[in-house]
């Protein structure tokens, strides 16, 4: 079975175009609006992003290295479909390596440019989420979540959580976000920033790993 409509923006006027394509098929993929099992034609996905099938093919053969789809010979492409323990597997590395990455940077003090810079994102999350903006919510995430662990000062550990996020699924965020229910989740990045910028170690760190099972715990459901 094919879909040929998921909910995709139009790139008609970017610039960038091929990287704008890999994170918005990426955070599809991510946020489910992009279904394990089913098979997307590099056309069809083209035609609703107003672009020719080329670029759209390379960025998905792209996310097919990172294993984040399949391709079907002859067919398309098919998201790759992960289970409940390797669900569960990525958010345990998660949590290991960003609970104590963003009660470290917490306590070293982060410069109040970055936290002003980081806010325009959590404030973008939380629109995203109350329109049911699902591919923009996950994009703003993404890039929140990377900027302040680049404070860290550890690039390695940027790109780890990058693929690690990119390997996980949030299938629930559809149903939550139809019952209004995404927006008050979506609100702890601004608390996060809160935390940080009054360098509170401990209210980051328990606030950042109750987030990390916030996603794993409701919206994989």
């Amino acid at each position: 079975m094919t879909i040929e409509h998921p909910a995709l923006p139009s790139f008609r006027t970017r610039a960038n175009l091929r990287d704008e394509i890999i994170q918005t098929l990426r955070a599809a993929v991510i946020s489910g609006e992009l279904r394990p099992g089913v098979v997307y034609s590099a056309p069809s996905l083209a035609a609703q992003f107003g672009v020719s099938a080329t670029p759209v093919r390379e960025a998905m053969l792209d996310l097919a290295k990172e294993g984040l789809i399949e391709t079907v010979r002859n067919k398309g492409f098919r998201v790759t479909e992960l289970s409940e323990k390797d669900l569960d597997d990525l958010s345990e590395l998660r949590a290991l390596i960003e609970v104590p990455t963003v009660r470290r940077i917490t306590e070293a003090g982060v410069d109040p440019a970055v936290i002003e810079r980081l806010r325009p994102l959590a404030t973008a999350i939380e629109e995203a989420a109350a329109a049911g903006n699902l591919i923009t919510h996950v994009k703003a995430d993404l890039e929140f979540h990377l900027g302040l662990l680049a404070e860290a000062g550890n690039s390695h550990l940027v790109e780890t959580v990058r693929s690690l996020r990119a390997r996980s699924r949030i299938y629930g965020l559809r149903s939550l976000a139809d019952a209004g229910e995404l927006v008050p989740s979506s609100h702890e990045h601004a608390e996060l920033l809160d935390l940080v910028a009054a360098g509170d170690a401990d209210g980051a760190e328990a606030l950042m790993r109750r987030h990390i099972r916030h996603v794993r715990g409701i919206w994989a459901h």
